[in-house]
């Protein structure tokens, strides 16, 4: 908790200077700022259609929307949102939880951002997933607004690839029900990209927050050529069946997704369906913000801690460190165990 003469500097803050802010994000009450998202916000879907369930074994698990069944956006989720998978022609396979997810938490991380211009250095304990997390922001407040909203995507990101590092090694929301089947799919990371480009110009816009998402959402999908139906999207699934995932196995088992995307922080091309192609235009290429537009290196602004606990091999990963403790710094070398990981288990993935 902020002391309160904090706290009323930075409600002072907000009144005095509200109106005349261009960029646009979620209104932050004092309760909003002590409580971070959830770290899944919405469900989020498993790529393929008609999968098997180990438990229920007369239920079909597909999850398929399409852009003309898509709600509006409502901050930190609303089942009528009617999120699922889709297929644009430029972008892949999209999952829409996840694009979702990335837009809030990067309007959240936005958010905190501002507060650390007024207030110093901002601590923000962000739960436990396989270990507890925290987030250190110290951002000057002469960085002008575009660095703040580079900075948000990267944060943002780098939380959205922890959720899927901890997925490898076991972590999961509901107990004994393992989530490694959907570790590094080959539409996690450029969903979770392309929530963060959304998020980026919805807080530029003069719109209000949710209505620019929506709005944004809509116009991307469009740019990227999303198909018309999700029976599109159903025929776009069966065309990699038994390529990129497959039908024979049941869900939580971890080989029903047959190929994973580890180069996560490279510039990312979608994973195209082959004859599903745009005929007209290029694969959509995003890239993970690094740096300001000064050319500073985002990592002076923040810094991600993760206290582990004993489903992450720390001590095979860094046989020299002593302490369990990583940063988004180490990201690089954990995912590099995990391609050695998937070699040995002789799992195809692009890195």
């Amino acid at each position: 908790m902020l002391p309160s003469s904090n706290r009323l500097v930075c409600l002072a803050f907000l009144l005095i200077f509200a109106g005349s802010l261009a960029a646009k994000a979620p209104v932050f009450t004092e309760k909003d700022y002590q409580n971070h998202p959830p770290r899944i916000i919405r469900t989020c879907c498993a790529l393929g259609t008609d999968l098997k369930v180990s438990v229920f074994p007369f239920y079909r698990y597909t999850m398929l929307t399409s852009i003309g069944k898509l709600g509006p956006h409502k901050f930190l989720g609303d089942s009528k949102e009617h999120n699922g998978i889709l297929y644009p022609r430029r972008g892949g396979f999209l999952d829409l939880g996840h694009l979702r997810d990335l837009i809030d938490w990067t309007a959240y991380v936005y958010n905190q951002c501002k507060r650390s211009q007024i207030t110093g250095e901002v601590v923000i304990h962000l739960g436990y997933e396989a270990g507890s997390k925290v987030l250190y922001l110290k951002v000057p407040p002469t960085e002008k607004d575009e660095e703040l909203i580079r900075l948000a995507g990267r944060v943002a990101y780098d939380l959205s690839i922890w959720h899927e590092i901890t997925s490898w090694f076991g972590a999961s929301a509901v107990p004994l029900v393992s989530e490694r089947f959907s570790s590094f799919s080959p539409e996690d990371a450029f969903s979770n990209l392309t929530g963060i480009t959304i998020a980026a110009e919805a807080i530029r816009s003069e719109l209000p927050y949710e209505e620019a998402v929506t709005k944004l959402i809509t116009k991307t999908l469009k740019d990227l050529e999303a198909v018309n139906s999700d029976e599109e999207s159903y025929q776009a699934m069966e065309a990699v069946r038994e390529v990129w995932w497959t039908r024979t196995k049941h869900l939580p088992n971890n080989r029903v997704t047959l190929q994973r995307e580890l180069g996560v922080y490279d510039p990312m091309l979608p994973w195209l369906v082959p004859g599903m192609e745009s005929l007209n235009s290029t694969p959509f290429t995003l890239t993970v913000p690094e740096t300001t537009t000064d050319g500073v290196p985002l990592h002076e602004f923040y810094n991600l801690t993760f206290d582990l606990n004993h489903k992450i091999p720390v001590h095979k990963i860094f046989p020299e460190r002593k302490e369990r403790v990583v940063t988004q710094r180490d990201f690089p070398e954990i995912i590099r165990f995990i391609a050695n990981d998937m070699a040995r288990e002789k799992i195809i993935y692009k890195y």
